[in-house]
């Protein structure tokens, strides 16, 4: 009967959330941030028997939280973790979320508010276990008077995702550097792609762009440069508050965490290790990117990385992250996170070491 109910209250998730989406006129956030090309779907073989409890099966998305997981991924074809995993990776959240509402998935790695507004809808059935990618946004252009939010008055960005995160994000960071909406003038392309090709033919135009799109994008024009990484924008607008700028989470359903505590546990020191591999051994990492087919090249896999904010948070800086970064896009548009502001259950407080 649990699963029945968890069920019917995420599909209607999942119908709420394309309905979010599509009253921002264009592709839904998660194709924004992290589409590259057509997703392979990963193992869908019969698991084995976890040590430490039952099968866990993982979703994720086809950019840079695949990225920060390839070497798990790796690590349990070798069979050298506690757990057994099966891995799937998807191009649109909301595949994602069918696969939990269907029973097929424990755990996935979407984006925050996604995990909020699922949080709300599906009546607190999920917890959020940590955050997998801070901020992956940045200004591209060849222009070289652009050195700064307050660069761009009187300017156009391109962007993609009106009414999505990239969005708001801009929004609120105009909007706190002291620079009036009003005087940038912010135009919509339905995919990330349009926009690179736009910059590829103009370098003197100004785009926000995710990862791996920001690289891919300098590659093919060598006028282009990164001038803002939005991420570090936002924490020094913070002035240390606690808020930071989060791409992705990690979410697991709350029936499958209370029947098997320890497997979760190491699910997450198994996160926590493949990021930290991720960051430090970036050629190796690189490597297994393109191998699972998240970027095609190794060599821009390798150039793409280290600008990806692949990170493990979890436990009390976790809450305080996501927490205040959720709140930025509630004051903007309270249904961006499900209506109203999660609470203390949405955060599973267990640390790693």
């Amino acid at each position: 009967m649990r699963k029945v109910k968890f069920a019917a209250a995420l599909m209607a998730g999942i119908l709420a959330l394309s309905v979010l989406a599509g009253c921002g006129g264009g592709r839904n956030e998660t194709s924004a941030a992290e589409t590259t090309k057509t997703a392979e779907e990963g193992s869908t073989g019969t698991p084995e028997t976890l040590k430490t409890g039952a099968a866990m099966r993982v979703g994720s998305l086809k950019g840079p939280t695949s990225m920060g997981l390839v070497n798990l991924m790796k690590d349990a074809e070798k069979g050298s973790t506690a757990n057994s995993y099966e891995f799937r990776m998807e191009t649109q959240a909301d595949t994602l979320l069918a696969a939990m509402a269907g029973g097929d998935l424990d755990a996935a790695l979407i984006p925050a508010n996604v995990a909020a507004v699922l949080y709300q809808k599906t009546q607190g059935q999920i917890s959020v276990l940590n955050i997998n990618t801070l901020g992956v946004l940045y200004i591209i252009t060849g222009n070289s008077d652009i050195q700064s939010i307050e660069d761009l008055k009187g300017r156009t960005l391109y962007l993609t995702g009106k009414g999505t995160t990239p969005d708001y994000v801009i929004r609120y960071l105009l909007r706190e550097s002291g620079v009036d909406i009003s005087d940038v003038t912010l135009e919509y392309k339905s995919e990330a792609a349009e926009v690179a090709a736009i910059l590829k033919e103009n370098p003197d135009a100004a785009g926000l762009l995710p990862q791996p799109f920001a690289t891919v994008a300098c590659a093919q024009n060598e006028s282009l440069k990164p001038v803002l990484d939005l991420t570090e924008v936002w924490e020094n607008l913070q002035q240390g508050k606690g808020s930071r700028l989060v791409t992705g989470v990690t979410v697991v359903r709350n029936e499958f965490l209370q029947e098997n505590p320890d497997s979760v546990r190491s699910f997450m020191e198994d996160c926590r290790v493949s990021a930290e591999a991720a960051q430090k051994d970036v050629k190796g990492t690189a490597g297994l990117v393109a191998e699972a087919g998240i970027i095609e090249k190794e060599a821009v896999a390798e150039k793409a990385l280290p600008y990806c904010s692949i990170v493990y948070i979890d436990g009390t800086e976790m809450k305080e992250a996501l927490s205040g970064y959720l709140q930025v896009l509630y004051d903007q548009n309270p249904q961006s996170v499900g209506g109203n502001m999660p609470g203390d259950g949405f955060y599973y407080m267990a640390e790693t070491k």
